[in-house]
């Protein structure tokens, strides 16, 4: 007759931290799986534009330059208000984005108008009444490169930049904290990430002017 011996029973976590860790493990798993679904589009946008800027003679980008001119209401020049010269030209001349500069004297007024890859500069005589609108469109290109820049995109888009980058610092945390928690690799990978700052770091002191 065979004696079958029972598996011995598996002993419960007894200290702080052995109870505390395979919690804090799956919540750095959670928050780094679905961290990284969210902040894939961020991650592919800037890995992009970032070559894009840094290669600037790989990727052509079709500029359009248009000259335009006309006359406004005579009413609008007696006491300028940017808000209604911006509203009137934008309307006339199809223009887009935030007025950049704004500037009266007794003769002219001169604003411009800028977007990612995009300015128009407008230039109004006071006596006359006519202006003159040169209009650049620096094409996809550029709009993507101003766009990682945070370049004339405005106070929202500046937001979603501040945002994607506590996003992208927490996926990079949490990727940390799971491998804390892998106790094989661990001391390969914190060596190995260890030697990616080490090489950043002296690529900048040898070969950065």
């Amino acid at each position: 007759m065979t004696t079958v011996s029972a598996s011995p029973a598996r002993r419960a976590p007894t200290t702080f931290r052995q109870r505390i860790s395979p919690r804090v493990a799956k919540t750095a798993r959670w928050l780094h799986i679905y961290l990284s679904m969210v902040s894939f589009a961020i991650i592919l946008f800037f890995a992009v534009t970032g070559l894009t800027l840094n290669h600037p003679d790989w990727f052509s980008s079709a500029v359009k330059n248009r000259l335009a001119r006309g006359t406004l209401d005579k009413s609008l020049l007696a006491a300028p208000s940017q808000r209604a010269l911006a509203d009137a030209l934008a309307s006339r001349e199809h223009l887009h984005g935030m007025v950049d500069d704004f500037r009266v004297d007794d003769s002219e007024i001169t604003l411009s108008f800028k977007a990612p890859g995009y300015s128009a500069d407008a230039t109004i005589d006071r006596q006359r009444g006519t202006y003159s609108v040169i209009e650049v469109r620096d094409g996809f290109v550029a709009v993507i490169n101003d766009l990682h820049k945070g370049q004339d995109a405005g106070r929202a888009w500046s937001l979603l930049i501040d945002a994607s980058a506590i996003l992208l610092t927490c996926v990079s945390l949490t990727g940390l904290v799971i491998l804390w928690f892998i106790y094989r690799r661990r001391s390969s990978g914190l060596m190995i990430c260890a030697a990616g700052f080490a090489l950043c770091l002296l690529i900048y002191k040898i070969f950065v002017p």
